[in-house]
């Protein structure tokens, strides 16, 4: 699978997917940092990626695109990175394999 990871989050998710298998950019590696968000978007489109992000702007694009790119949505609060992937990494498993079979919206608290 193929993922790109929002400004919110930090570039080390990206290489801790890419170490599970996974292609996986954040928007920094691929000059993207400060693109809007339809530029993001129509990239994700582009490259079949699914977009991994904390921004509630994407779900609302999610819910009015008649063809959305895939989205995981991240709802956890401020923490430092090494939180975050150690909260993340017991959700992982199943957010692939909810993408595996045709999930393209995925909420994660």
């Amino acid at each position: 699978m193929n993922f790109l990871i929002d400004a919110q989050l930090p570039p080390a998710l990206a290489r801790w997917i890419s170490a599970r298998g996974h292609q996986a950019a954040h928007v920094c590696d691929i000059e993207l940092l400060k693109a809007t968000d339809p530029d993001i978007w129509e990239h994700a489109r582009r490259q079949n990626a699914a977009i991994i992000s904390k921004d509630e702007d994407f779900v609302d694009r999610w819910l009015l695109d008649s063809a959305p790119v895939s989205l995981v949505w991240i709802r956890k609060g401020n923490c430092s990175n090494r939180a975050l992937l150690v909260w993340f990494e017991p959700l992982w498993t199943d957010t692939v394999n909810r993408l595996e079979h045709g999930e393209r919206f995925i909420e994660l608290r």
